[in-house]
């Protein structure tokens, strides 16, 4: 890391991908849209673009509007496992998008793909041992989420399971999971992070596209009010608590399956896909998660229900994913004074500490 008083901060992060400042905008479906990432970028963090919730017309359309407002690094997260991979991949690749970041372990092949064509490769993993898979496999670096994340979450808190991650692999990690402020990045430094990665902190400033009464939501939780369920997709979810979260967890299995369906019909007419490649996806994630079937029919909730929330402001009929952390934010700061805030509170952290 370089000198706090020389006006920079470089870490691994800052020197692989180009970035200024080792700061993560994770990419939230629904919400890491281009003007999020690009507002990210250009205050000097590496924003990433959720591509999940988007159709393959649309990402390509969605990482040009990107490159239009900003010169700046920047990312795409994907799904690894979906039937359509290979075309995003080829965006990725075409449009010169200087990161790919996954959700899901992408293949062997996959990475040696995309870093032969110049792309950083950078997976989201939730466990060590995912985490020394793909660094086997040739991934640039890793993201580790500690279970104090929102939406899709482990049980392992992040002062855990990051120093166990970092001192698994010999590539850069960035942490990710319970992060808003200058002292967590210091935090994440000390532990052997080379950045951190923040989600609810980006979803909440001004330029996020989230509409304001749902955002009004989001301050106004207390710690308490963010819980984890499984009753939106099977999976553990962090979210805030809500009358629709309670109204999930009554359900029962059939009216939860006649939701899924629903929702799965409703997602397939947002991203254009055919009901064939539905199923495969659906075979892709039970493999790769080990699923029930019910599971997966009721991931078809997921982005619906964000959707809902996050998109068209109806908290009454949608969920919102969160962090703990949204029970300490209280502002909406754009993007540029977010980061800037974070790096001058990092300097006085590190100038501060006993020497």
């Amino acid at each position: 890391m370089s000198a706090p008083g020389d006006g920079t901060f470089a870490t691994p992060l800052t020197e692989l991908t180009g970035v200024r400042y080792p700061i993560v905008q994770t990419g939230m479906g629904w919400v890491a849209g281009p003007r999020l990432v690009s507002a990210s970028a250009d205050a000097g963090a590496l924003g990433i673009l959720a591509s999940a919730t988007m159709s393959v017309e649309q990402l390509r359309a969605a990482v040009r509007e990107v490159k239009s407002r900003t010169d700046a690094p920047f990312g795409v997260n994907l799904r690894a496992d979906a039937g359509d991979a290979a075309d995003r991949v080829r965006i990725i690749v075409d449009e010169g998008v200087r990161v790919a970041s996954f959700a899901l372990a992408p293949s062997k092949e996959l990475i040696a793909r995309l870093k032969d064509a110049g792309v950083v490769v950078i997976p989201s993993v939730g466990a060590r041992r995912h985490a020394e898979k793909v660094a086997a496999w040739g991934a640039d670096a890793v993201m580790v989420q500690g279970g104090e994340g929102g939406g899709h979450t482990g049980n392992v808190a992040t002062s855990v399971l990051v120093p166990q991650v970092v001192d698994a692999v010999g590539i850069p990690v960035i942490a990710a999971g319970g992060f808003h402020d200058g002292r967590g990045l210091v935090a994440a430094l000390a532990y052997g992070a080379a950045g951190i990665g923040m989600g609810t902190r980006f979803l909440l400033t001004s330029d996020s596209t989230v509409p304001a009464a749902v955002k009004a939501k989001y301050l106004a939780a207390t710690v308490k009010d963010v819980t984890v369920t499984t009753k939106v997709d099977g999976l553990p979810h962090r979210m805030l608590r809500t009358a629709m979260v309670d109204s999930l967890e009554r359900a029962g299995r059939v009216t939860s399956s006649l939701r899924a369906l629903r929702h799965a019909a409703a997602f397939r007419k947002e991203t254009g896909a055919s009901w064939p490649r539905l199923v495969r996806d659906g075979l892709a994630m039970k493999h790769g998660k080990e699923l029930t079937w019910g599971q997966v029919l009721l991931a078809a909730n997921t982005p619906m229900l964000l959707k809902a929330s996050l998109v068209e402001g109806r908290t009454d009929i949608g969920v919102m994913a969160s962090g703990q952390v949204a029970g300490l934010i209280d502002d909406l700061p754009s993007c540029t004074e977010l980061v800037g805030r974070i790096m001058t509170e990092a300097q006085a952290t590190l100038k501060s500490l006993p020497r």
